[in-house]
């Protein structure tokens, strides 16, 4: 058994990208305390589990317990894999209702029993204890490092612009399209969601119809090591005529979310419409797509009137002037 961590600022876009990859690398979620999710997986998993973004750590799950007590007896029943030095490590969530303080030295005291040393400044193996509904124990088998993904945030890349995904998002998108081989970002900017796509071994594919976008994508992409891909200067509505004969297994882009003005000619929501029926028309059968549009566009209509199935929605409020929801259909 498994348990994985997921971030609290999406936390149904993060579990659903859990779910994804459990979809690819075979298990499923069996239980949820908080941020905490109960995972019903093997090894097999760890791979697509790696690529994940929207969440802090996962790793083995070893106890569970209603009580401090009933904790710390299975904890002595327990063959704790440790290798080298360990440490004790308590999370206290937001719905933590035990009395916790403690619990570290007193489970650190069961594990060196059993000949284990500690070391508190630099472990070998992290211990981890979750406390919410219920008390969880296990080994820490991978942390994501915010500042990986912060050294790709937008004003880092040597092509810098503004607006730009977190790093975190990009990569969540790009895992909910389930992408395994390739991915098109058909309105990609500055490439920020083609980064995250290349750095997980897909090939990828975009699309932007300014040149200078077109350019800088391809200093980001290979600022960060990305070299599979294919970039095109052209219009997000006209795919089949920029792809002729392609179809895209996977497809995620985050639109321009302009207002008043119109968007390479076209008013906004009329270039969503254009742009999710260009997708769809490139797009495997059963493919799927990851976007983002304001809270003022009727994403799920538009997108069920093409014969997109919504699979998953998640509401995010960026400033007062903008809240978007992001969709993941399948066609």
């Amino acid at each position: 058994m498994l348990y994985v961590e997921i971030l609290g600022n999406l936390p149904e876009m993060a579990r659903d990208e859990v779910k994804a990859m459990l979809e690819l690398g075979g298990g499923e979620i069996v239980g949820q305390d908080y941020l905490f999710l109960k995972v019903d997986a093997s090894e097999k998993a760890f791979p697509f589990l790696d690529r994940l973004g929207l969440t802090h750590e996962y790793g083995d799950l070893l106890v569970e317990a209603d009580s401090v007590d009933e904790l710390l007896r299975k904890a002595r029943e327990v063959e704790w894999p440790i290798e080298g030095t360990f440490k004790v490590d308590t999370e206290t969530m937001a719905n933590c209702r035990h009395d916790v303080p403690d619990l570290p030295r007193k489970l650190g005291a069961v594990i060196h029993a059993q000949g284990f040393r500690v070391n508190l400044s630099k472990p070998d193996t992290l211990v981890r204890v979750y406390c919410g509904e219920r008390l969880y124990a296990g080994i820490r088998l991978r942390f994501f490092d915010p500042k990986d993904f912060e050294r790709r945030k937008a004003h880092h890349r040597p092509f810098f612009r503004p607006i730009s995904l977190h790093p975190r998002v990009s990569r969540a998108l790009v895992n909910l399209t389930k992408a395994q081989r390739e991915l098109l970002d058909p309105m990609m900017g500055a490439g920020g969601i083609l980064i995250e796509a290349g750095l997980l071994g897909l090939k990828v594919y975009g699309v932007d119809i300014k040149p200078e976008m077109v350019e800088g994508a391809e200093i980001n992409l290979r600022h960060y090591g990305v070299r599979d891909f294919e970039l095109k200067l052209g219009d997000a509505t006209r795919l089949e005529e920029l792809f002729p004969g392609k179809e895209f297994e996977a497809v995620a882009t985050d639109p321009p979310y302009g207002t008043a003005a119109t968007l390479a000619g076209r008013r906004r929501d009329e270039l969503y419409r254009a742009v999710l029926r260009s997708i769809y028309n490139v797009l495997k059968p059963s493919g799927r797509l990851a976007i983002a549009f304001p809270t003022s566009f009727d994403g799920k209509g538009e997108a069920e009137k093409l014969g997109f199935n919504m699979l998953g929605h998640y509401y995010q409020r960026v400033h007062k002037s903008l809240e978007r929801y992001f969709y993941v259909f399948e066609k």
